[in-house]
């Protein structure tokens, strides 16, 4: 095996070394109506609303932007474990097949010894000196013995050695793939920072009461959607109930309210929205996809009217969202940065469908 070989298994050793809210009957889930608030009199230093419309809209860009990317990143470093797994994984079979090659070379050495003791004649023309026919009949089944017991012994070392090349060369194509992840991950770590320190930049240029004003706006624009929702009479055909593991996951979410939102995170102290979701249903005994986008290409899919607590509502044509529905039209998510794991209406986002971790 090349030096290059010789570093692959080295790298891949040091991998080794180195490595409740339920469905309850009652009233259905919408956010408070926001409530009339006096006009603030006219100042030159306050956009219209219109402008802060337009800064609201700018904002939710920037952060569903930043949670494509934070998917991106989960699904790269969900790959890299997989990877670096697999890595060590051969790398010990590198190991044990080294270990096994050199106790095959031992044996092939110990018959070449015995030869040498015997001065050097193959087997074959040691029988065929000897003068007792008795001899030659029991010395030529032992030859014979001995021609298959080596062939098997080159056999067995032929294949030992093509086991560690494939090893070795499996091992580098993951190492490959190692580091392309690693270079995905770099990226979209890149563009998650990017984006939200340009929403921090965008809000930071707003007075205070700008701040509350655009406050205002989101609570209206979360209040329309739904109460769109709702309107829709949806509400009246769902009626599911929920799974013993969906009560688990549900109960699982519900104690993680108030906890910081932190891209990346799976918790116990802060979480990403998937990262919230994948931990629910593992601590209810049921491991799913770490992202919202394969929690939405790999779970079930249900239709909406049979939506029950525990299931996963996935939101945006891109399935960069993702929330669990706990019952009366309300959801468990954890929203972005800057916001805390909260219960929120089920239609305040554009709903892409719903997935059943359970089904």
């Amino acid at each position: 095996m090349g030096t290059g070989k010789r570093g692959l298994i080295t790298a891949a050793v040091t991998v080794v070394c180195a490595v409740t809210v339920l469905a309850a009957p009652g009233t259905a889930f919408a956010a408070p109506k926001p409530t009339a608030t006096a006009t603030p009199s006219a100042s030159p230093t306050l956009p219209p609303n219109k402008d802060l419309e337009a800064v609201r809209k700018k904002l939710d860009k920037l952060y569903h932007d930043a949670a494509v990317a934070t998917d991106e990143y989960n699904a790269a470093e969900e790959k890299a474990q997989k990877q670096s797994a697999e890595i060590v994984e051969l790398a010990k079979k590198i190991v044990e097949g080294r270990k096994k090659l050199d106790e095959l070379k031992d044996r092939a050495g110990a018959a070449a010894r015995a030869q040498y003791r015997t001065g050097g004649l193959p087997p074959t023309a040691q029988l065929m000196l000897s003068d007792d026919p008795q001899q030659f009949l029991d010395g030529a089944g032992r030859v014979l013995q001995g021609q298959r017991a080596t062939k098997g012994l080159i056999g067995e070392m032929t294949r030992t050695q093509q086991d560690l090349q494939r090893y070795a060369t499996d091992a580098s194509d993951r190492w490959d793939q190692l580091e392309a992840n690693r270079k995905t991950k770099a990226a979209a770590k890149k563009k998650i920072e990017q984006q939200i320190a340009a929403a921090e930049k965008l809000q930071s240029q707003l007075e205070e009461k700008e701040k509350e004003r655009l406050a205002k706006l989101e609570r209206e624009a979360a209040y329309k959607a739904q109460t769109d929702w709702l309107d829709t009479g949806i509400l009246k055909e769902i009626n599911g109930k929920a799974s013993k593991q969906g009560k688990q996951a549900v109960e699982f979410a519900t104690a993680q309210i108030g906890k910081p939102y932190e891209w990346g995170a799976e918790g116990p102290e802060s979480y990403d929205c998937s990262g919230l979701t994948s931990q629910a249903w593992a601590k209810a005994g049921h491991p799913i996809p770490r992202t919202s986008q394969e929690q939405w290409k790999q779970l079930e899919h249900v239709d909406i009217k049979d939506m029950r607590p525990g299931d996963l509502i996935i939101y945006f044509d891109d399935a960069s969202h993702v929330a669990m529905y706990v019952g009366d039209g309300a959801i468990i998510h954890a929203p972005r940065p800057g916001r805390t794991v909260t219960l929120a209406g089920a239609g305040e986002m554009p709903i892409l469908g719903v997935v059943r971790p359970d089904a």
